[in-house]
């Protein structure tokens, strides 16, 4: 084997290269663009040509200069380092200009000022130099954060409708009362959205103690300014002159079944009026149209609910069969109307202790919002629109 001679394949017998031949074959001809063998010798005499004019003008001396013709290399400007390239040879003042057009694009001619509130925003988060009063109420994280983030889903989503602002006080104390539903406490977020969009006030809510015990929902309800529901927070906040709301029903009130929407609960015993009542603030009715559709509410596992310490498993058409797809809400058309105040001030100094007194003003709020909670459905077109 190792004085065998090797042919190559394809040679047919013949050591060499393709069939031994000189002349290409028809395919190959075919296949070459080139023009015919003969003008190589030309082409090559021209090449050659070339090369001894170059030799022969790099062995030259350079002509000399006179006096009248300026040098090109001292003429030449230095290289600093703002002209020195960093990629490719483009200056950085055209990649300083082509950011500078980026961010114009994207964010607006008013880019460079939200820029530097951003920033600003940034340094004050990180020196601690922010304020937050005793409840734990920040409210620059929520006004750029928690609103903005609220707002498109107010707006594009459920299509808030906003009626009787008028009736909201511009300045001074006051209790916002409102129907609860909706499975999720979202109409909470959006009437506080509403409300501020509408007038500029934050809407103080007064939260479940569950609120407060799930680990992030708590940090971010004292941050957006809720508080727990007790007549001597709701009464410390009204006297300083803040717009509180509450929502008697509770959880009674979100998690009642589809069947019961838009039929009040119990209002509790009437302790927020006994709060608006030694504040000596109006009480202001709202009624939330709209809620009742995000989450329809078909079933319960109250064993499931007992286990974990919630107060309801809600069941709804779409959870949890669709898993976290069936988290998303329904995009529902929300009308919400505030009512004419009930004013408290006129009442007796001792009116708060007199529970039939409170009874009665319970009875007028909760029938007052209950009563127009009927005339908008009568008013809404569509379930969603």
């Amino acid at each position: 084997m190792g004085d065998a001679e090797i042919i190559p394949i394809g040679t047919r017998g013949r050591p060499g290269r393709g069939t031994g031949s000189t002349q290409p074959s028809s395919a190959a001809r075919g296949l070459s663009a080139k023009p015919p063998a003969t003008k190589a010798p030309a082409k090559k005499a021209a090449v050659k040509k070339a090369a001894v004019k170059k030799a022969a003008a790099k062995k030259a001396p350079p002509p000399k200069r006179t006096a009248a013709q300026p040098d090109p290399v001292a003429e030449r400007a230095p290289v600093t380092a703002v002209d020195r390239v960093p990629a490719g040879g483009i200056p950085v003042s055209d990649w300083q200009a082509a950011l500078r057009g980026a961010a114009t694009e994207v964010f607006g001619d008013q880019w460079e000022p939200q820029l530097a509130r951003f920033l600003a925003f940034l340094r004050r988060r990180l020196t601690g130099a922010f304020e937050v009063d005793e409840y734990g109420f920040d409210p620059e994280v929520t006004e750029r954060f928690l609103m903005a983030t609220l707002r498109p889903i107010a707006e594009k989503w459920f299509r808030v409708e906003v009626r009787g602002v008028e009736n909201i006080p511009t300045e001074g104390g006051a209790l916002v009362v409102s129907n609860h539903s909706g499975t999720i406490p979202v109409d909470g977020l959006m009437t506080m959205v509403s409300i501020h969009d509408a007038t500029g006030r934050f809407l103080r809510p007064l939260g479940a103690d569950l609120v407060f015990r799930l680990p992030f929902v708590s940090t971010m309800a004292r941050r957006s300014g809720a508080t727990l529901a007790c007549n001597e927070d709701a009464e410390r906040m009204l006297r300083g002159g803040e717009l509180v709301g509450v929502w008697p029903e509770g959880f009674k009130g979100i998690g009642k079944p589809y069947s019961q929407r838009y039929k009040l609960q119990r209002f509790g015993r009437g302790g927020f009026v006994s709060a608006a009542l030694r504040a000596g603030v109006p009480i202001v009715p709202l009624s939330v149209v709209g809620a009742e559709e995000i989450y329809p509410l078909v079933g319960n596992v109250p064993s499931l609910a007992r286990l974990l310490g919630l107060p309801y498993i809600p069941i709804t058409p779409f959870f949890p069969l669709l898993g976290p797809l069936g988290l998303v809400p329904l995009p529902s058309k929300w009308l919400l109307e505030f009512g004419e105040p009930i004013r408290t001030d006129e009442f007796d100094q001792g009116a708060a202790d007199d529970p039939m007194l409170v009874f009665n003003v319970t009875d007028q709020v909760r029938e007052t919002i209950q009563q127009t909670l009927y005339s908008l459905l009568m008013q809404r077109e569509s379930v969603f629109r």
